[in-house]
């Protein structure tokens, strides 16, 4: 890279340094950003302002580096970041917003603190009243009676054997004394892996503002963290595939919240009498990178584990995120970014009073996973370009929860949140569900798209098939 610059002076203390060398960039390139953190209207003790504002600034070094941008002069909008980071909150359909939570989820007080469960998904929800025996027409009320006699980690641990998913509250100083804790904190922020097998691999157009144009992507995630990395690779150009599961049915509001230039299709990979696997693994074979936010090894056995995939389809990108990071006694756990931060200490440093549990003003590990993930997808297939190799790419919660809380608390917290919610941080859309308003683009480079190809596709409307 010369010293022309692009765009994004961030301070010495920033997380965007980190990212960089993590990503086996030069962090000097942190130099090319405009700094500001600090008005990234995200109020929190803990910095994830910043945080939001790196993660995005980082797609957007990598994102102009794969078209050889040589700009100067570009900013990053913190309330745009921001509005990406809440998008859930600023979601419309027909004039309403979502029902974010099931009323299954939430904290829960316990015989010695706290749990907080998850339960978004009907299988989920299934499982938790199960665990607890529960009819499946359990209240919020029934849950707080039934775990109120419950030690925390005993239930913690009682959830993870039953697949349902709970996570006992901890502070900081606790979390850091787990084994899991150890086991991510032994990681990097972004693990990168570069295989030593090159392939055939097809270069992109690398034009701006579509430096993804002819790049192939199949999206194996669901809810929010897999999702907002493959919509990110969609405004970029790419042709972006998701595939899900029919028996699997994603909320259909947080699809459209999340699913702008994609399209869905859907494969059943289990049915015996299913060609469906057959047809994944066709679509695979002519893809270039591949995105999965399944927990670890929960796909080695449709001939998805990575060490297979590199030498199978040498040139893929595979890019990974999960909950609890890829080693320790953890590492094959359900988690969402609510338990992370419950798990963690974030809850716990977030709490209004010292005694509730508090929690981030955003799904902010989800987003930041998201843009990591695109980010180190994007740097890898640069590097493609000039070694025909393919990488792995892996990001986890946890990871980032730590990074975070390592980062300290801060006096400043954010700019004025009501900035998000001006309509100038929304995009309005006619969908076949409705009337509809997401947030828009994360990108407000000049050489970078600022609108989505698409916003509302339904869900497992489209054929599994390449269109081009």
């Amino acid at each position: 890279m010369d010293a022309n610059g692009w765009l994004l002076a961030v301070a010495s203390d920033a997380f965007l340094p980190a990212i960089l060398s993590a990503l086996g960039e030069d962090a000097a390139l942190a130099s090319r950003v405009s700094d500001q953190r600090e008005a990234v209207p995200l109020t929190s003790p803990l910095a994830i302002g910043a945080l939001a504002h790196d993660a995005v600034a980082t797609a957007t070094l990598m994102a102009l580096a794969l078209g050889e941008s040589k700009s100067s002069d570009a900013v990053l909008s913190p309330r745009r970041i921001a509005a990406c980071y809440r998008s859930d909150q600023l979601f419309r359909l027909r004039g309403e917003p979502p029902a974010a939570w099931a009323s299954l989820s939430g904290f829960f007080e316990t015989a010695d603190g706290w749990v907080r469960t998850h339960s978004n998904y009907p299988h989920h929800a299934e499982a938790l009243c199960r665990m607890l025996n529960l009819d499946g027409d359990a209240t919020p009320g029934d849950i707080a009676r039934a775990v109120a006699t419950w030690n925390s980690v005993d239930l913690e641990t009682r959830a993870a054997e039953t697949g349902a998913i709970v996570g006992a509250y901890r502070n900081a100083e606790s979390w850091a004394d787990e084994q899991q804790a150890r086991a991510v904190a032994a990681t990097a922020l972004i693990e990168v892996k570069i295989d030593t097998m090159a392939g055939d691999a097809r270069p992109a157009t690398a034009e701006l503002p579509a430096p993804l144009r002819g790049i192939r992507v199949i999206d194996l995630t669901r809810v929010i963290a897999g999702p907002v990395a493959t919509r990110t690779l969609a405004l970029l150009g790419a042709d972006v595939l998701r595939i899900d599961n029919p028996r699997r049915p994603e909320i259909s509001w947080q699809h459209l919240d999340t699913g702008q230039g994609k399209r869905s299709a859907l494969l059943d990979f289990d049915r015996a009498t299913s060609s469906d696997l057959g047809t994944f693994h066709e679509l695979l074979a002519r893809a270039d990178v591949l995105i999965t936010g399944y927990r670890p090894g929960a796909l080695s056995r449709f001939g998805l584990d990575d060490d297979e995939l590199s030498v199978r389809h040498p040139g893929l990108i595979r890019g990974y995120v999960s909950a609890w990071g890829t080693t320790g006694p953890w590492a094959h756990r359900r988690g969402f970014d609510s338990i992370v931060q419950a798990v963690s200490g974030i809850a716990a440093i977030s709490s209004p009073d010292g005694i509730r549990p508090g929690a981030l003003p955003a799904q902010a590990l989800d987003h930041t996973a998201g843009y990591l993930l695109a980010a180190g997808v994007l740097s890898a297939l640069r590097r493609r370009v000039a070694s025909r190799a393919g990488t792995s790419v892996t990001v986890s919660l946890a990871r980032i929860a730590q990074e975070l809380i390592g980062a300290g608390v801060v006096a400043h917290t954010g700019g004025s949140e009501s900035a998000v919610s001006l309509n100038d941080q929304t995009v309005p859309a006619q969908t076949r569900s409705g009337d509809m308003v997401c947030a828009a683009s994360v990108f407000t480079h000049p050489e970078l798209p600022d609108r989505y190809p698409t916003v509302g596709r339904a869900w497992g409307t489209d054929a599994a098939r390449w269109e081009r």
